[in-house]
């Protein structure tokens, strides 16, 4: 492959999303995840491409799971590539069995973070598509998830304390991708264990989307991208605007125990009562709570005074008290 190659439509496209949305900054240290698979390959590539106009200092990392009898020989491939690109490598390899798709992607966000921390480098990049974007809506719809879920892959989050994770190729799908690999001579290591159909996301590509593109719509991949994207702009105003609705709700000062005034709250729209209620357990409680115990709480509104829930995690209940919806806890039960 030549040294130079002129610019795609994709470049363009890539470079237009880096200036309207603010993905990267100028100079900014970036560490790149590469698996050897086409939408990773295609990431680094046009990164790489770009990276005179833009002054990044690019790293790529690679994770291997241990999961394919291959893995050893895809990760030195990923080395090679790092080595002709001149680019810095750094690897992790798992040490225990990750026996779920879960528990893969939790040890890959928290391996890449530790490099990230580490080495200095502010942005994790991920190759993540439209298609991926598509495929998890889809998934999360089947498993009963609300807007939040169904908006999940955003452009960028906070992974850890100044390290960003980004997606910038969400404007993009997978045949996308996997034509310009195609175009650049891109060689693309396959990965065995997206032909396993016992994992669900498997399913939903090899077989529900081509159904849904076949029979419904043939751009139903970009179709359910765009869905997520409207969905994640409404999320993130639900979100600001019950987080100031709380805000209004909640003491002057940090109560004991906790507690939010649910006058304030009587009037509020159902979907703003929700999320207040989600954002106030799972500040209390510490972890997520589910639709059944949000629900309890908003059951709380309009309830006679002494009402209350019945056990909420670790020991918690909520009463109402007058005009207050307050979180007690069983003796030794505080988290």
């Amino acid at each position: 492959m030549p040294d130079f190659l002129p610019w795609t439509l994709l470049h363009a496209r890539l470079h237009r999303v880096m200036r309207q949305r603010q993905l990267l900054q100028k100079g900014e240290r970036c560490l790149v995840a590469v698996s050897g698979g086409q939408d990773s390959l295609c990431l680094i590539r046009l990164l790489l491409d770009l990276q005179p106009k833009w002054g990044w200092e690019l790293a790529i990392a690679h994770c291997n799971h241990r999961w394919r009898v291959d893995a050893a020989a895809n990760a030195q491939y990923v080395n090679e590539l790092a080595t002709l690109w001149q680019v810095p490598y750094h690897q992790a390899t798992a040490d225990t069995d990750l026996l779920s798709e879960a528990a893969a992607r939790e040890w890959r966000y928290g391996a890449l973070g530790a490099i990230a921390q580490q080495k200095g480098y502010t942005a994790i990049v991920t190759g993540h598509t439209g298609s991926d974007r598509a495929e998890t809506l889809l998934y999360n719809l089947m498993r009963g998830s609300g807007a939040d879920g169904l908006q999940a892959l955003t452009w960028q989050r906070e992974l850890l304390p100044q390290v960003q994770l980004v997606r910038p190729l969400l404007d993009l799908l997978r045949r996308e991708t996997a034509e310009f690999c195609q175009e650049r001579q891109l060689k693309i290591w396959p990965d065995s264990t997206n032909d396993d159909l016992r994992y669900a996301r498997n399913r939903i590509r090899q077989e529900l989307l081509p159904y849904l593109k076949a029979h419904f719509n043939p751009q139903v991949e970009r179709s359910l991208s765009q869905t997520a994207e409207l969905l994640r702009a409404e999320v993130d105003f639900l979100e600001t605007t019950a987080a100031r609705l709380k805000q209004q709700a909640s003491p002057d000062s940090a109560s004991d125990p906790p507690c939010l005034n649910r006058r304030v709250l009587t009037d509020a729209p159902l979907a703003l009562q929700r999320r207040v209620m989600r954002q106030f357990l799972h500040q209390v409680l510490l972890q997520a709570p589910s639709f059944e115990q949000v629900e309890k709480l908003v059951g709380l509104l309009h309830a006679p005074n002494r009402s209350q829930t019945d056990s909420l995690p670790g020991g918690a209940i909520a009463t109402v008290e007058g005009d207050w919806i307050k979180i007690v806890f069983e003796p030794n039960q505080a988290p």
